[in-house]
């Protein structure tokens, strides 16, 4: 059961009297735990979602606290739970008195699951997170919108797909961002704030969804849970936010900021007009600002060029044009071994290539004859041939305009956005909305860190996957928030805490912290009193700074 038992012996002169000790794995669980309840998220859960004690003797909050605690307790489990996670757990201290590890099985555990999702996960998580995200005073003035996939090892219901009004998702085969194509996957979509990263709308999607299609479902079904709740002016994405149904569909309500698909043929012009006087700036970031009209809506476009995207786009474009370049010359090759019954004919045909040529050129090119004999075997002296054949020589070169050309415009992005006042809005504030873009990506690296566990998915029914990827969401969300109040409290207190390589900072991660507070043990003594072991003065100090509730998760009694 993972628990110790140490006998002692007490000298008493005649006798000795044993004494029994238990020791339990607290961790950074204390630290999950309290934020657990200072966010109410399992007095909400219990509110909202009907209590059905002749199925299960764990309410539902603390049955999905249960969960995050093991999703974010970083072993190598599968993130539904198991009783044995908790055997060498201070249960009753982490969930309350009266509940023990067998209680949290996979029956009573998968019933909560079907409950989560007979409520609809996606309104109950925003339910959950529009007050948490108002309690910890986030602005919640910007949503980055993204999505995922997780691979599936089952079948699910990849051979019977859902009715069309059905809203469960369809697990098969699609795009995968992992590169597992031979795998079923299912998507995650989220809307996450910027501030402290924590998800302000999730939803589950099926694993063969397009997201240029996914996202204007969200705006036009889904949206709406966090309009009037929380003061969102901007919703930000990356290239496939940007088409003409989704900046339509968003147009009427937000102002939204989106990367502009290269594959657009404006975007195309756009950059190809601005690249070389961007380029001649010589400048670590040169920007061009035009309008644009794309999809019937007005908005402002940023061309921007960077000295860092120059650097990578000499890297891929070298790489391309020597493909391409070899390319060619192995088709002009191939054309100079060609026949031609004329010259005409094989002038005509290398007039036809030149033109296909996109990264070389053709130089010091003839149209040679030889002749031909229709008569077997060497030819006699001074015979006459039959006729004569007629072949192109000549050489090919790179062209060095097209290289300049394509780092130039490789150097280049877009940025679009329908707020056309600067003064509301300046280039800065456009670029630096869009790098907090990365707030988003960092959540999906969390959930797909083998530390997490969560990128392959063992449940067999869809429901239950989609109310297992709203426990995923919420594990995000309590690591985000933790994270924010961890370093809120250091700034605050103007204090700091160690790093990895012993140095001092304001910011750590709470991947640190939580690794950082490994080793910390509850000795329970005699059944009557405890002790908590190995605490030192930095885990203490921030838990002064984190407040009582923290602190009493780590207090001896």
């Amino acid at each position: 059961m993972g628990v110790i038992v140490i006998s002692a012996h007490i000298d008493t002169g005649t006798m000795s009297a044993p004494q029994n000790y238990k020791s339990y794995t607290l961790d950074h669980h204390g630290l999950v735990a309290a934020l657990y309840d200072e966010l109410g998220i399992g007095t909400r859960l219990d509110q909202l979602i009907p209590q059905d004690f002749e199925q299960r003797n764990v309410s539902i909050g603390i049955a999905v606290k249960a969960m995050i605690i093991n999703g974010l307790g970083f072993v190598n489990r599968a993130l539904y739970l198991v009783p044995q996670f908790f055997q060498d757990k201070p249960i009753e201290q982490l969930l309350g008195a009266g509940i023990t590890a067998d209680q949290l099985n996979d029956d009573m555990l998968g019933r909560v699951l079907d409950s989560l999702y007979d409520y609809d996960v996606t309104t109950l998580y925003s339910q959950l997170a529009v007050p948490i995200v108002k309690q910890l005073g986030l602005d919640a003035k910007t949503g980055h919108i993204d999505s995922t996939s997780f691979h599936y090892d089952g079948r699910g219901n990849s051979d019977h797909p859902p009715d069309d009004d059905s809203d469960i998702i369809h697990i098969t085969k699609g795009y995968s961002r992992d590169h597992r194509p031979d795998l079923n996957q299912v998507s995650l979509q989220l809307i996450v704030e910027q501030q402290a990263g924590i998800p302000l709308l999730m939803r589950s999607i099926s694993g063969n969804s397009v997201d240029t299609k996914a996202f204007n479902e969200t705006f036009e079904g889904h949206i709406n849970q966090l309009k009037g709740e929380l003061p969102i002016t901007y919703i930000t994405g990356d290239a496939a936010l940007y088409t003409k149904d989704n900046i339509k569909s968003l147009s009427s309500d937000y102002y939204w900021i989106s990367r502009v698909p290269e594959s657009i043929a404006l975007a195309k012009k756009a950059i190809h007009s601005s690249a070389e006087g961007l380029a001649g700036q010589n400048q670590e970031r040169a920007i061009a600002c035009i309008t644009s009209d794309y999809g019937d809506v007005q908005q402002r476009w940023l061309v921007i060029h960077t000295q860092a995207g120059k650097e990578r786009a000499i890297e891929t474009v070298s790489k391309q044009l020597l493909k391409l370049t070899t390319e060619e010359q192995k088709t002009f090759k191939q054309l100079c071994r060609q026949r031609f019954a004329c010259e005409a004919d094989a002038i005509a045909a290398l007039n036809a290539f030149a033109k296909e040529l996109k990264v070389t050129e053709i130089f010091d090119f003839t149209v040679e004859n030889k002749p031909y004999y229709n008569t077997k075997g060497r030819p006699k002296k001074d015979q006459k041939p039959d006729g004569f054949h007629y072949f192109i020589a000549g050489q090919t070169a790179s062209l060095p305009s097209v290289y300049k050309q394509r780092v130039e415009c490789k150097s280049c992005f877009i940025l679009a956005t329908n707020q056309l006042d600067e003064t509301l809005l300046s280039d800065e504030e456009l670029i630096k909305n869009y790098e907090n873009q990365q707030k988003v990506e960092r959540g999906f690296r969390f959930m797909k860190d083998p530390f997490f566990h969560a990128s392959t998915l063992y449940l067999k029914s869809p429901k239950r996957i989609m109310a297992l990827m709203m426990i995923m969401t919420l594990c995000l969300l309590v690591y985000s928030a933790l994270e924010y109040r961890i370093r809120q409290a250091l700034e605050e207190a103007n204090e700091t805490f160690p790093n990895q390589v012993g140095k001092k900072t304001k910011k750590p991660t709470a991947r640190w912290v939580f690794q950082y507070f490994r080793g910390i043990h509850l000795l329970v003594i005699q059944e009557v009193s405890t002790m908590v072991l190995n605490l030192n003065e930095h885990h203490q100090r921030l838990l002064q700074l984190l407040g009582k509730s923290y602190e009493d998760f780590y207090s001896s009694g």
